[in-house]
């Protein structure tokens, strides 16, 4: 059985967004890339959001500092992170989050995804992401990426959804 990584914890999550920035600039720098200020800045604002931010989202937010960021400015800089690997998509909700490991490989990762409070729990687990490649790979398919995102409640929204039942059954 395998030990428990802290990204199973449903409430692991960038806890500090400027660390979050400063552990990509340092991953920058050791593979030659160039992080501008907007990215950079794109990065902090999915760092330190509380849950996945929509594109329209991120581009709201960062007019406040910055005006001629346009959409075309947020899709260049999230296409930057995403190809080496800084954030996620989640394609379900069309949505981005930050990597727990940004200065690691690319990984595929599944994700949970709250429908009532909309949280992501980055689910790192080799053992489902080997399984579903090797599950393909027998079948004679060639997998060349992975998006396994699984929709429901949180604990703690499936808490409150079960509050009242409780309540009613006393």
């Amino acid at each position: 059985m395998s030990e428990e990584h802290a990204c199973t914890d449903p409430h692991h999550h960038v806890h500090d967004g400027a660390a979050y920035v400063q552990e990509v600039e340092r991953a920058c720098e050791q593979r030659g890339l160039r992080l501008t200020p907007i990215r950079a800045h794109a990065l902090r604002l999915i760092g330190d959001a509380d849950r996945p931010l929509k594109a329209y989202e991120l581009l709201d937010q960062m007019k406040a500092t910055h005006d001629a960021a346009a959409p075309p400015t947020v899709y260049r800089a999230l296409d930057f992170l995403l190809e080496h690997g800084f954030i996620h998509k989640l394609a379900s909700i069309n949505a981005f989050v930050g990597c727990h490991h940004p200065g690691g490989e690319q990984h595929a990762v599944p994700f949970l995804i709250c429908d009532r409070c909309h949280c992501a729990t980055e689910l790192e687990d080799e053992q489902i992401v080997g399984a579903l490649d090797q599950r393909a790979r027998a079948l004679g398919f060639v997998p060349q990426a992975q998006t396994l995102e699984v929709h429901g409640l949180c604990a703690a929204c499936a808490k409150q959804a079960s509050a009242p039942e409780a309540t009613d059954r006393g």
